[in-house]
């Protein structure tokens, strides 16, 4: 593929751009942006982004085209209170954007000696010349076959459609890296996707390790300031990517953004002990209306058979975390996870593998505030993370009767649920933590006992009925509930809903705790 290599040597004047016979130009790249501009239907919110894209790009400030500054820019989102894990617009109208360009391109700029493209996972345009496939022409027809097997396919042929395609994936992917390879450095060759390492495998992985399955690029940082690496130790398969889907039920959907799919494995070398192992999955709109099945094995056991991802998130489009404590490497040194496909191929978006506790999960602190926090026990909080609907709000009032009154900083209120993610075995205590900022003459000083009221539940079972933060300790004042013994369902999971009787239900901080001895 041949791309402009302006950007390269601007980000690096020492670098030397490797020969091209014919580059776009500056002049070339602005002439075919105005006819891409010219064709969008006027106040179009596609017209708005592409416009202030551009205008980023020709004043080479590209670094600038990330999602808060789009949201914040373009669609007057609030440059306080925008959360991308709430608010997708930014990458709806991006995959609206994509669209329009890949139609203009099949259309009537199908004869342009340079076609414009704003690739997967960044918001900077691309200047190809078409007589060189881009990567996301070869990803999205790749993709295309793979669903026209689902939908067509009687069951019997899903295992040998999925062996053809995972072939393929392989074939395109290992392409796909040395072409991307020889144009960041050229004359390199990119290693086979199957032998990826972090290094030396002799040597034992550092934990906590967090890799991000079916992604290749550098390493990304989530909200709580946690590292993932590129896809690493894995064999087979294929990278796949999540075509700008809004992601319910994560604060975090760059971890959701790509997967590894078809039959494939991983092998951990590990230093002897007990650790705790996250699996992350993420699922589309399903093809058809039948189930799409897969298993996963730890060292051979047999941990999750018959495993629909839509089924175990209660949707599609949905994050969805499954947790296994006491893991750890079989006699060979190594923690071996394998993926199979039964009805559909199998599928992962990361990995994490942590310290763990021997019979007992880690404890789990979410603090409903966008940044993490540590409170003065020295335990750490993670933001806000596993909700569905609600909203956020930041509260800067002093809160009394707590030690830790930044923990208070926030909450989320409305009609509101978290799915947290435990481990299946263990039963666990939930600690739920208020403080009433609203209602009050310590507040607002409006209302009082009545103002706001809600239930808790947890698994459908109630926990709090009739509840009223300020009849019990008025506004300003922590509170704290803690409830024992819970267990989790089949998928999992402490599914904890917050009801509304009177205005909005509110909550500040959650915590799990394996009960486990």
């Amino acid at each position: 593929m041949i791309v402009s290599q302006r950007r390269l040597l601007l980000s690096d004047p020492s670098r030397v751009a490797p020969e091209n016979p014919s580059p776009c130009s500056l002049e070339d790249e602005r002439k075919e942006f105005n006819a891409v501009v010219a064709a969008l239907p006027k106040s179009s919110r596609q017209l708005r982004l592409i416009t202030y894209i551009g205008q980023k790009y020709f004043q080479d400030r590209h670094d600038e085209l990330h999602e808060y500054n789009i949201a914040t820019e373009v669609f007057e989102r609030s440059k306080t209170s925008f959360n991308a894990g709430e608010d997708a617009i930014v990458r709806v109208e991006a995959h609206r954007l994509r669209k329009k360009l890949s139609e203009y391109y099949e259309n009537e700029g199908k004869d342009h000696p340079i076609h414009l493209s704003i690739p997967l996972g960044t918001y900077a345009p691309v200047f190809t010349r078409p007589n060189h496939a881009p990567a996301e022409i070869v990803n999205k027809t790749a993709s295309a076959q793979l669903k026209l097997a689902r939908q067509r396919a009687p069951l019997w042929i899903y295992p040998a459609a999925a062996l053809v395609l995972v072939l393929t994936a392989l074939g395109i992917y290992g392409f796909l890296r040395a072409h991307r390879a020889k144009e960041a450095s050229p004359g390199a060759t990119a290693a086979p996707a199957s032998m990826a390492t972090s290094g030396n495998a002799a040597h034992d992985a550092q934990v906590p390790l967090r890799i991000l399955a079916g992604y290749s690029g550098k390493p990304q940082i989530d909200r709580a300031g946690a590292v993932w690496q590129p896809d690493q130790y894995f064999h087979e398969g294929g990278p796949w990517d999540n075509l700008e889907n809004s992601i319910g039920r994560t604060s975090d959907p760059m971890l959701f953004k790509h997967w590894r799919n078809g039959d494939f494995s991983y092998d951990f070398p590990l230093s002897p002990g007990v650790y705790e192992l996250h699996l992350y999955f993420f699922a589309e709109e399903p093809d058809a209306t039948s189930m799409s099945t897969f298993t996963v094995y730890i060292n051979g056991d047999n941990v999750l058979q018959g495993f629909d991802i839509r089924t175990d998130a209660f949707g599609s489009n949905t994050a969805d975390e499954r947790i296994f404590r006491d893991v750890g490497p079989s006699s060979d040194g190594m923690l071996h996870l394998r993926f199979t496909s039964e009805r559909a191929p199998a599928s992962l978006s990361a990995i994490e593998i942590l310290p763990g506790m021997p019979h007992r999960q880690l404890p789990i602190r979410l603090v409903m505030q966008s940044k993490s926090f540590t409170d003065h026990n020295g335990q750490f909080w993670r933001p806000d993370d596993y909700y569905m609907n609600g909203y956020s709000s930041t509260k800067r009032a002093q809160i009394e009767g707590t030690l830790d009154p930044d923990q208070f900083a926030g909450e989320r209120y409305g009609n509101f649920s978290y799915a947290i993610p435990v481990d299946t075995r263990d039963r666990y205590t939930l600690i739920l933590h208020f403080a009433e900022f609203y209602f009050g003459p310590r507040a607002s000083g409006v209302g009082g006992v009545g103002s706001r009221v809600f239930r808790v539940l947890c698994n459908g079972n109630t926990l709090l009925d009739d509840f009223d933060i300020y009849k019990e300790v008025g506004s300003l004042r922590a509170l704290t509930k803690p409830f024992n013994h819970l267990k989790p369902t089949a998928q999992g999971k402490l599914n904890i809903t917050f009801e509304p009787i009177m205005n909005n239900a509110a909550v500040s901080g959650i915590e799990v705790i394996d009960e486990g001895q």
